[in-house]
């Protein structure tokens, strides 16, 4: 329960918060790209995975891992190779659901979000911004 009051667990809701906008962002700009200017679900996928990376990188710079010690460059670098190896993850996996499932692309995306999301949380906490045990 005190997990709970702790300002870890304060951090992991705005991540959540930050992601589940930039989720959202790009999900928009994928059903944009897809259904109203036709571009396949496997080329638009990738494509706002990481303009909404990009923006996520910055807000959660600011709200969510106060206190990094990287620099912004650098670890903007970090976020976006790490960004490109997720945008390839999460293109194949969206592309195995709809095409062994039928599932329709943005459901599947949204499937796969869910799970890559707690990965990349992790990760940003412990490597990327190294502000696990800090808590601002």
């Amino acid at each position: 329960m005190q997990y709970f009051r702790s300002k870890a667990f304060r951090r992991f809701l705005r991540y959540a918060l930050v992601g589940g906008s930039t989720l959202t962002f790009d999900l928009i700009l994928l059903y944009i790209a897809t259904d109203i200017y036709g571009v396949p679900y496997y080329i638009s996928t990738p494509i706002a995975f990481l303009i909404a990376v990009s923006l996520n990188y910055v807000i959660s710079r600011r709200f969510v891992f106060k206190g990094t010690e990287r620099r912004m460059h650098h670890g903007y670098a970090y976020f976006m190779t790490i960004g490109f190896i997720g945008s390839l993850l999460t293109t194949g996996l969206v592309t195995i659901v709809v095409s062994t499932t039928g599932l329709y692309y943005l459901y599947a995306r949204f499937i796969v979000a869910t799970i890559i999301g707690l990965g990349n949380y992790l990760f940003n906490l412990y490597v990327n911004f190294r502000v696990v045990g800090k808590h601002h």
